[in-house]
């Protein structure tokens, strides 16, 4: 049986995985072997990470409505409740970024809330 070298295709393939490899420490962006066993767990480590930066940004944000609620004597869940209480639809996000960026108008919807919790 005649022996098949892997010629174009193959030598396309390594290259691909090197390219995704460049930057990468040692003979991690030199070796094949090792470039290609670092590049599939960087890619594993990157489809895992997508999901978790969804999960960090909320918490920071939770975070920092809590902060703010707590600057207003109120706490982050009774905040919350009064908001939906108020038929105020703001995402975490949003409310976060009021914050910090216009305290006196987050004041204004703490008070909201507060009003629509005192019902």
């Amino acid at each position: 049986m005649p022996r098949v070298k892997g010629g174009t295709v193959a030598r396309n393939r390594r290259k691909k995985v090197l390219k995704l490899a460049k930057g990468y420490f040692g003979s991690k962006h030199v070796l094949y072997r090792t470039a290609n066993e670092q590049v599939m767990r960087s890619l594993r480590y990157a489809y895992r990470d997508r999901k978790q930066l969804k999960r960090e940004m909320r918490k920071l944000w939770i975070a920092r409505i809590n902060a703010a609620a707590r600057m207003n004597d109120m706490s982050y869940s009774q905040l919350m409740h009064g908001l939906r209480l108020a038929k105020i639809e703001v995402n975490r996000k949003m409310l976060s970024e009021i914050a910090i960026a216009d305290p006196k108008g987050f004041t204004t919807i703490v008070e909201k809330a507060k009003k629509a919790l005192a019902k």
